[in-house]
């Protein structure tokens, strides 16, 4: 590699892939293979390839934008960031702090969500944040907590897979969510290991499975619960791991025998023999894990569907082992990280809990501030959209583009339009930015350092490889001069590697402690996995825990939690009893079939970056509707032909694609695309009584043949 190449990570999803990046003579940037990052081996997929594309004037933001007479024009920073201030200022005076709200985004930095939150606490003083991360991963994250007393995506890393007996992975198809993370479930079977995977759609992950299960959308916390039946039911329990590992086995014992296998069968239409094949390949082998992902977690009732499969996990000693357990698969880029440092409603740095009087007192401190000064928990982000432009008045915005990626998203972009001032910090002019009053143009990854925290729970560090064009000011920056304007002229620098200085001391003993990591470290070490307190002191959570003789002094970090004891106090695991419940729509008459909604591999998230690169629109150019034959020969439609999607909602319209591969009770719609094809206009926001996460899985549509 020539000497100008810069080690980095991809700027998608949650595996935080690691690329060599390189200035061409024409200026463009040259992606290259990085072979030394364990998570991907240098494997990148074709959105971590075209990632650059973005950086490119031709399709960015190169100057602020401020609205004048309904049109957005091109505006000096000065007269951007004044508007902005007193747009935020005016709020605060005439309607109160908890008039300003502030929503973050999973693919900020750790160091730009610490800077969030803490702007929004200390200098607007409001308690209105939240982030898109709570539609990835909250439901696992609750779960988690409840059972193990800690929240970490994945307790193990990744090179665990393969070593594994057999995995179980509930709704995920990694194959094209995440595609370089397909060769660890390749090594598993090649060691002679097993991949169940449960979803209602033949995937290509499906198809790489010994065993697909197809349960009918919203049902995996019944199928989970009937698992547990058979496990019980044929003698499998280790009872001396539940004896010495856990807590409250009899009341989950007595929850799960209500649901027998074929009470199970009918709710979720998987026949009884392959139920009973599950437990029988899941149980042989010494070792075996349970991975979840949006699938069963982006439910109303997510976190106990979460809770069954830890639970199926606890009653088989799976969890706490080597090679086994129950991990979830994050999915945007710092999902982990964004969530743990305070752009959280709930949230302080370190993953606290901003209604703990000892954590609020701690961060203060760090802070320079009263701790009665700062406020309590906020809304949840559904909730706190849905109260724009009542409740709330003015909000600011970084990266998260609602407008096309929260459920019932008409009505949310009609409670953006009904705001008295937004804000959009971004890269590129999302649907939601195009709504602004001001929109600033911020760096993107490739010309910013600062760190992710991948869902392993390895904190990476993202390097600087060129400099951004003139114009473009980094969120750090953004936040220094907002604070200075509103009257905090201290306490917000603009260097990310202080930011994290200061990150450290924040999250300093807290359950995600970062205050054993240094930039220095995430260098020299290809990054290192939370908790790593600077004392070196071991946490009770695990190998990796106690220092050897090359680090002493140094906590190494913790690459395998629990396998000493759990979180709790007590050391044990906790069973959560938990029964089956229906989605919250199920369907009628009038809307016979449930809808169901993914990614595809060609295009992330809302698609606000990658709908801009051409190589990824050739790959996959706009929604679609997957339908089974049967469905599409009732409607007459042919492949190709406009179907309408019809909810309580209301109605999108896109190209049928028609599959054996899905049941022939449900559909199926990507929800990367705005306008007529918008997905998330017909999902259904229920939310999720712990999580607060809505429920985009499953909800009731009538499919009608559209005639042009």
């Amino acid at each position: 590699m020539p000497n100008s190449a810069t080690p980095t990570h991809c700027p998608y999803c949650a595996l935080q892939c690691g690329m060599n990046l390189t200035p061409a003579p024409d200026g463009t940037v040259e992606v290259s293979e990085r072979a030394d990052f364990p998570v991907n081996r240098g494997a990148l997929c074709g959105k971590g390839r075209t990632a650059p594309a973005v950086l490119s004037s031709r399709v960015r933001l190169t100057s602020p934008l401020v609205r004048s007479g309904g049109t957005l024009v091109p505006a000096t920073w000065d007269e951007a960031l004044d508007r902005i201030a007193e747009g935020l200022s005016r709020t605060r005076t005439e309607h109160g702090p908890d008039a300003c709200g502030v929503f973050g985004g999973g693919g900020l930095t750790n160091e730009k969500a610490y800077t969030l939150g803490k702007f929004a606490r200390v200098v607007l003083g409001t308690s209105q944040i939240d982030y898109n991360g709570r539609f990835c991963m909250s439901s696992a994250a609750a779960g988690g907590m409840k059972a193990f007393g800690l929240d970490r995506g994945l307790p193990f890393p990744l090179e665990d897979i393969p070593k594994s007996g057999c995995v179980i992975l509930v709704g995920s198809n990694l194959a094209e969510t995440m595609p370089p993370s397909l060769r660890f479930f390749t090594e598993l079977k090649e060691n002679s290991g097993t991949l169940i995977v449960i979803d209602p759609r033949r995937t290509r992950t499906a198809e790489q499975a010994d065993l697909h299960l197809m349960p009918r959308p919203g049902t995996d916390l019944a199928l989970a619960l009937g698992l547990l039946h058979l496990v019980v039911a044929e003698g499998l329990v280790d009872e001396e791991y539940v004896q010495e590992r856990t807590v409250g086995w009899e009341d989950a014992r007595a929850a799960a025998m209500a649901h027998w296998p074929e009470y199970v069968e009918r709710i979720t239409g998987v026949p009884v023999p392959q139920l009973r094949e599950t437990v029988r390949l899941f149980c042989e082998p010494e070792s075996a894990m349970v991975l979840t992902a949006r699938g069963p977690e982006q439910q109303s009732k997510g976190t106990d569907t979460v809770s069954a499969w830890i639970n199926l996990c606890l009653a088989t000693g799976r969890a706490g082992r080597p090679y086994s357990g129950y991990g979830c698969l994050t999915g945007q880029g710092n999902g982990q990280g964004g969530r743990e440092h305070g752009q959280k409603a709930d949230q302080l740095p370190g993953y606290r809990k901003l209604d703990d009087p000892a954590a609020r007192a701690h961060v203060a401190e760090v802070w320079g501030v009263d701790p009665d000064s700062l406020p309590g928990p906020g809304r949840s982000a559904y909730e706190l959209l849905d109260a724009l432009g009542t409740d709330i008045r003015s909000l600011l915005l970084m990266g998260s583009n609602p407008v096309v990626s929260a459920p019932r998203a008409a009505h949310i972009e009609e409670r953006v339009k009904s705001l008295d001032f937004l804000a959009v910090c971004d890269v590129v002019l999302s649907e939601t930015a195009a709504l602004a009053d001001v929109v600033l143009p911020v760096t993107q990854w490739a010309e910013e350092t600062g760190t992710t925290t991948n869902l392993e729970g390895r904190v990476l560090l993202r390097r600087k490889a060129i400099t951004a064009p003139d114009g473009i000011r980094s969120d750090l920056e953004v936040l220094h001069e907002l604070a200075d304007r509103l009257g905090v002229e201290k306490g917000f620098p603009t260097d990310p590697e202080e930011v994290f200085e200061e990150l450290r001391r924040a999250s300093a003993g807290g359950p995600a402690d970062y205050s054993g990591i240094t930039y220095r470290r995430l260098a020299e070490e290809n990054g290192v996995f939370w908790p790593c307190p600077a004392d070196g002191t071991a946490l009770p959570t695990g190998e990796g825990a106690v220092p050897t003789e090359e680090t002493a002094g140094m906590h190494p970090g913790t690459p395998r939690l629990f396998l000493d004891r759990f979180a709790h106090p007590d050391g044990r695991a906790r069973f959560v009893p938990v029964s089956h419940r229906a989605v919250a729509e199920e369907p009628d008459a009038e809307y016979p079939v449930l809808l169901t909604t993914g990614r595809v591999v060609a295009q992330y998230q809302s698609g606000a970056q990658t709908r801009r690169v051409d190589e990824l629109n050739a790959a996959a150019p706009g929604p679609f509707v997957e339908l089974h034959p049967r469905l599409a020969e009732r409607l007459g439609a042919a492949e190709g032909d406009p179907v309408a999607v019809v909810s309580r909602r209301g109605r999108a319209v896109a190209p049928a694609r028609i599959t054996l591969g899905i049941r022939p009770d449900t559909v199926f719609m990507p929800f990367h695309w705005y306008g007529e094809g918008r997905a998330n206009t017909l999902t259904n926001p229920a939310l999720d009584p712990t999580s607060r996460m809505p429920e985009f899985k499953a909800c009731a549509v009538r499919v009608e043949a559209v005639k042009r």
